[in-house]
């Protein structure tokens, strides 16, 4: 099952957190899905925002492998880091800054600024992606 997300108003976003929930199915397993607004009190410190495209191959891949990671347990796991998936289609700055780019993965600063992660190639295992994005999201 694909799921679109279109942002409408800006100022509204599509969460995706790692937990368990009978309400809401995916190709991997169960995720509780839920929408917040800006203006809404943040329920996660650790948050990264992934800027994709409708028929983007390689977003969908990394959409894929990150839900996938966030099942994963052990001492990297990101079952409390919340993901808003952002279509660039969208909106008019998030498309030209990142119309070449995509999939984009970006973690949000305390001091709610964005800091672009290093791309993740589509060939790395869903461990290494866990890694690498818990490292990330530690410095």
């Amino acid at each position: 099952m694909a799921i679109m997300i279109a942002m409408r108003p800006a100022a509204t976003s599509l969460a995706l957190v790692a937990r368990p929930s009978p309400r809401a199915k995916w190709s991997f397993g169960l995720l509780h899905v839920r929408a917040f607004s800006s203006s809404q009190e943040q329920w996660t410190s650790r948050k990264l925002v992934l800027y994709t495209k409708p028929g983007c191959c390689l977003c969908e891949g990394l959409k894929e492998k990150l839900q996938a990671a966030f099942f994963l347990g052990g001492p990297d796991s990101l079952s409390d880091v919340q993901l808003q998936i952002r279509d660039i289609s969208t909106n008019s700055e998030w498309e030209k800054s990142y119309q070449y780019e995509i999939p984009v993965l970006a973690r949000i600063l305390s001091d709610g600024t964005e800091e672009t992660l290093p791309r993740l190639s589509p060939r790395l295992g869903i461990e290494l992606i866990q890694k690498k994005i818990a490292a990330a999201l530690k410095e």
